[in-house]
């Protein structure tokens, strides 16, 4: 063995990983490309991008993510269907044999950091078995250079290992595939899934652990810059627009998914995108776009034919949640800091499948604590195993799946910041007009473009706003570039009345929703949500 080879080895031997084969440590991406090719993981596509398959994982599994129950966290922890505990036993056995299957592989490791922001960034070490999701984390995350920050070591170490699959009655998972957090060793072990979101959804929830103790709100959004650098946030799931939305020629795009908002502003997590492109057009989409047609771009179970090497985004036979990663820098006008001031509006989107809730809403600052805590859209297909339609579904703050704490503590958190700093907070239904999902239609990605350029520019500041009797949404009577009639949606529907029981069978389902938090917040919150 090499001296080379026995310092890898050493290094590797802190994280208990002990006799691999061979450690490649941070390679480039022409490198990557080279070993996703020989090892046939992926095929190069015309232009350069590397295509790959998930197998059975599609989309992430929130069914399969565990938290380890150990005494430095378990307090701090929102126990429940989405934190679900593992016992430290058990974890330690999983473990165990997680690395003993890594002994005599190759090994891949990415050393990177999460945070733009110097003051709260977090050194990390991404561990694959894979050569492509080795590559994914260097998309994805800040990568440690030469010129960039200092490396100092990593604060938490993913693990992932998509081909070693968890015995459910001996490991206490519910499949073969696993992803399980612990806080006290600062590690993520990954099984089971070759999904590579399972990677950076991972780190997000260390965030959403680590940074409100540090008085950071972490945020599953995205965010822009105008030219006058006024920043604005857009909350939502995957699917609901927060890519597309804050991804445009006028405005830098400081991140496209996850962010933290401290006394010095908003900052991205990230250095990389993941984005949806199913159906993806030149014309509706154009910087998104052209990043399927990048080298470095990763296209998740994208059609491509293997003789032309051309691809189809249209194709969905396999998902519809196809995706992209890749590099921040690949979009013409984005931010290369990362950083951002206090923003003046926050846009809380939502793919609403009655196709009940009006295009865009001003919200009331105790309307916009509801609405966050609430946090109402509809599950995109392919997101998530098992969904294949919209499906109306609650998921508090905007990311149920990634928040580790109580709601309550980021909803107070949001509430402080936009009572300090004046933000005007919208609701924007990127779902459903004229009908339920179904009957109605999705709504033109250019209308709700237009009432957020409209919303930007202050164009909504002087109209007139009708409250809306069911939900008590305050909604603009205009809006330059959109059909005055889509803006009120019981006009939409043939009939109004078939509107009315879908608006109260949503309501109902709002206040049902909402009496897990009702105690706990104050009355003008609570009464801030539909008239059920």
């Amino acid at each position: 063995m090499s001296q080379a080879e026995v310092e890898s080895d050493r290094r590797l031997g802190v994280h208990g990983i002990k006799n691999v084969a061979r450690v490649y440590w941070n390679l480039p991406t022409p490198a990557l490309y080279e070993e996703a090719v020989r090892r046939r993981e992926g095929m190069v596509a015309h232009l350069g991008p590397l295509v790959v398959r998930t197998g059975h994982y599609t989309g992430r599994s929130p069914s399969d993510r565990f938290i380890v129950r150990e005494p430095t966290s378990a307090s701090r922890v929102w126990w429940g269907k989405v934190n679900q505990p593992l016992d430290s036993g058990r974890f330690e056995a999983l473990r165990e044999r997680f690395l003993a299957y890594l002994q005599g592989r190759e090994v891949f490791v990415q050393d990177c950091f999460v945070g733009a922001d110097p003051n709260y960034r977090i050194p990390i070490r991404v561990i694959t078995e894979t050569a492509w999701h080795s590559l994914f984390a260097r998309n994805m995350f800040i990568r440690a250079t030469p010129a960039g920050p200092r490396w100092h070591g990593p604060q938490v170490v993913v693990l992932d290992a998509p081909h070693f699959h968890s015995v459910p009655d001996v490991d206490g998972t519910n499949s073969e595939a696993f992803i399980i957090l612990h806080f006290g060793s600062g590690a993520v072990f990954i099984g089971g899934t070759s999904y590579a979101g399972e990677i950076k959804k991972s780190i997000f929830s260390v965030m959403n652990y680590k940074l409100p103790a540090k008085g950071v709100l972490p945020m599953h959004a995205s965010a822009n810059q105008g030219p006058q650098g006024d920043v604005a946030i857009f909350f939502g799931l995957s699917g609901t627009g927060k890519t597309t939305l804050s991804a445009t020629s006028d405005r830098a795009l400081i991140g496209d998914d996850e962010h933290g908002w401290s006394d010095q502003g908003v900052f991205n997590f990230e250095g990389g995108c993941y984005a949806k492109v199913i159906h993806l057009s030149p014309e509706a989409e154009p910087e998104i776009y052209e990043t399927t047609r990048c080298f470095g771009t990763i296209l998740e179970n994208v059609a491509i034919d293997s003789e032309t090497r051309r691809l189809d985004l249209d194709d969905e036979s396999l998902t519809e949640n196809t995706r992209a990663s890749y590099p921040i820098s690949y979009i013409p006008n984005a931010s290369r800091s990362g950083l951002g001031g206090h923003p003046g509006n926050i846009f809380m989107l939502t793919a609403d499948a009655f196709g009940v809730l009006p295009p865009i809403a001003k919200l009331s600052p105790e309307q916009a604590m509801y609405y966050f805590l609430s946090g109402y859209t509809a599950k995109v297909a392919g997101t998530e195993r098992g969904i294949v339609e919209p499906q109306a579904t609650f998921s508090t703050c905007f990311g149920a799946p990634f928040m580790v704490l109580d709601p309550i503590v980021y909803a107070h958190m949001l509430g402080q910041r936009i009572a300090a700093h004046n933000a005007q907070v919208w609701l924007v239904n990127t779902g459903w007009s004229g009908g339920p999902y179904g009957v109605g239609q999705r709504i033109k990605i250019g209308y709700t473009r237009a009432m957020i350029r409209a919303a930007l520019a202050g164009a909504l500041g002087g109209v007139d706003y009708e409250q809306e009797p069911v939900f008590g949404l305050f909604i603009p009577t205009a809006c330059p570039d959109v059909p005055p009639e889509l803006l009120r949606p019981r006009n939409t529907w043939e009939d109004p009345e078939e509107y009315d029981v879908q608006a109260a069978k949503l309501a109902k389902m709002f206040a049902d929703n909402f009496q897990q938090y009702a105690p706990r917040v104050s009355r003008e919150v609570k009464e801030a949500g539909p008239r059920a």
